[in-house]
């Protein structure tokens, strides 16, 4: 199932258009502060999804029926690029359970093939919980599918939500080839990616422009 929140005007629309913005992007605290809003609201709608009980709280002056998560879920994120996106949904999930997954592409000389290398995975139980992983961009799919694969070594959540800012259709359409009951969770939908399975329009590598260049593999 798909859910993208791009699909009409507010504050989604707003804080991607910055995040694209070449002149925008040059500052890295507003646009890891992008990320992080993103993650917020990303974590407010799929609140709704989730589970919840009538639960009685005391106030000052009586009592109030409210409605209370029945459990908090596994957050997990793909580092680097995952970190500021993953703290705004971890602001308002506070008092989830993280995983922690190392990962990336390591390019053929010319640029244009890769494979996926997982490095570490740190990772609580997740037998029939409820397990969120976020990754700013999902282009190919390969390195979620991958990280996933490792994942569930661990143990098989009952229920699975994906969250990416900006996917490419391709992305969608081999994640869901691999896991076609998950739910996910998207901002936008780019139509290419170019000879380097970078996302076009897209935004660049989120990485980098979070938190600075790196040396490349």
């Amino acid at each position: 199932m798909i859910k993208n929140l791009g699909t009409s005007a507010s504050l989604v629309s707003e804080y991607i258009s910055e995040l694209r913005n070449i002149e925008i992007q040059n500052d890295r605290l507003r646009f890891r502060r992008n990320l992080e809003r993103l993650g917020s609201i990303f974590a407010y709608e799929i609140s709704k999804e989730l589970s919840y009980r009538k639960k009685k709280i005391t106030t000052p002056l009586a009592v109030a029926e409210c409605q209370c998560l029945i459990e908090q879920p596994v957050l997990a994120t793909i580092l680097r690029a995952g970190i500021p996106f993953y703290q705004g949904m971890l602001n308002f999930f506070d008092q989830a359970d993280s995983a922690f997954i190392s990962s990336h592409r390591v390019y053929s000389e010319d640029h244009l093939k890769f494979q996926i290398k997982l490095e570490s995975l740190s990772c609580p139980k997740l037998a029939d919980r409820v397990f969120i992983i976020v990754d700013p961009m999902l282009a190919t799919g390969s390195s979620l599918i991958d990280s996933l694969e490792e994942v569930f070594k661990i143990g098989k959540p009952k229920e699975v939500h994906i969250a990416a800012i900006i996917a490419s259709e391709q992305g969608i359409k081999n994640l869901i080839a691999k896991y076609p009951d998950f739910t996910i969770w998207v901002g936008a939908i780019d139509p290419e990616l170019n000879a380097s399975s970078y996302i076009v329009p897209g935004l660049g590598d989120v990485g980098d422009l979070a938190f600075g260049a790196k040396l490349q593999n």
